[in-house]
């Protein structure tokens, strides 16, 4: 088994330490323990009380019953038996590819998203079609093309809603087309739902909600601000379905630890506090980046919904990576070069940072551009 390396991690660890202003990240800004203990109403000395007595065993295997009742409760059609913890989204995107793809098999996967969900199958000896998302469509993809590439043979159309690094949406009227093509074919939908968009998440359409055979995964990494408890979730509809993931599950993870899914409760408990301190934030640096992007004669944007990940076009002959390797050099700012989502001549900005890093790094990436020719 051969892997192409993962383009956009092997940036981030090779540079994201070095950057004095990092506004790269796809995470709306992450939240300290001591900030997400505060938004119970426990006092958070018992709190901590309470983690010190907490034997460190394994936990549950799949997530708590808590965790998965109030994991079941952000679905309309799915029950609590048939959500499985994971590690972050990228497991439940694993676990799902994994489980279900063999040597041989045809899927048709939106290009370019996240990486995972191209090349994970090619190394697994899939046959990949590539559902272009287009430039001229603001970031959206043609479905006419969907219907030229779908067939028979296709056993899953995988997906990345919100997209990363575009932050453009997949709106329900697409979706509910792309689910009409699988129906005829009986393909499966993987869905990577990590980026919903903040400021209509209660109307946003979860795959697993439009279709039986649609796969949904999501974590507490980005619109919930906590990746570094490394919690997500694959969602299915169908008992047999969590089965056959159970059964692979069991060859790649144990479970997500007991603190953590305690606190992934925690978190998922209080998602409206969170969401609401998040929405703020998104609205707010959302302006931000739009009303800057508009003064440089040397970027454009296609605005992002208000999820955690934009993308600039560079309006300059420089290599994008190369432009990006100066700017960290010289500035301390950290973007990821679009070519490590295969978008040459594009940038990605993570803008969704505290704010003042953001202003700090627009304004240093702002006084780069005016001394590029």
């Amino acid at each position: 088994m051969e892997i192409k390396g993962f383009g956009v991690e092997e940036w981030l660890n090779q540079n994201e330490k070095k950057a004095q202003f990092d506004i790269s990240q796809s995470t709306i800004s992450s939240l300290t323990l001591g900030e997400l203990l505060e938004f119970e109403d426990q006092n958070p000395s018992e709190l901590f009380t309470k983690y010190l007595d907490t034997k460190l065993n394994y936990g549950w295997i799949e997530g708590s019953p808590e965790f998965k009742r109030l994991v079941a409760e952000l679905y309309q059609h799915v029950t609590p038996e048939n959500i499985l913890q994971t590690n972050g989204a990228t497991g439940g995107n694993f676990l799902a590819l994994f489980s279900l793809l063999n040597p041989g098999d045809h899927i048709i996967s939106l290009y370019p998203s996240y990486q995972q969900l191209y090349d994970l199958p090619k190394s697994l000896g899939v046959k990949v079609d590539q559902w272009q998302i287009r430039e001229d469509l603001n970031w959206q993809p043609d479905i006419t093309q969907l219907e030229e590439l779908i067939s028979p043979k296709t056993k899953m159309i995988c997906l990345n809603n919100a997209q990363n690094p575009t932050g453009s949406l997949l709106s329900k009227p697409l979706l509910k087309q792309v689910v009409s093509l699988a129906k005829k074919v009986g393909a499966y939908v993987l869905a990577d739902e990590v980026y919903q968009p903040v400021d209509k998440i209660d109307q946003f359409p979860n795959i697993v909600d439009l279709y039986e055979k649609g796969i949904s995964v999501n974590s507490l990494s980005k619109t919930y601000s906590v990746p570094g408890l490394r919690i997500g979730w694959v969602a299915t509809r169908s008992h047999a379905l969590a089965d056959v993931f159970r059964k692979y599950r069991d060859y790649t993870m144990i479970s997500g630890g007991v603190v953590n899914d305690s606190l992934a409760c925690l978190v998922l408990k209080n998602r409206h506090k969170i969401l609401k301190r998040n929405a703020e934030l998104v609205q707010r640096n959302h302006k931000i980046l739009k009303e800057w992007v508009a003064a440089q004669e040397k970027l454009e944007i296609i605005m992002p919904e208000q999820v955690s990940t934009a993308c600039v076009k560079i309006k300059l002959k420089i290599n994008d990576e190369v432009f990006c390797q100066r700017l960290l050099a010289q500035t301390g700012v950290l973007l990821v070069p679009g070519s490590r989502f295969e978008m040459p001549g594009h940038a990605r900005i993570g803008y969704c940072t505290d704010t003042l890093t953001l202003k700090m790094g627009l304004q240093k990436l702002g006084e780069f551009l005016a001394e590029c020719d």
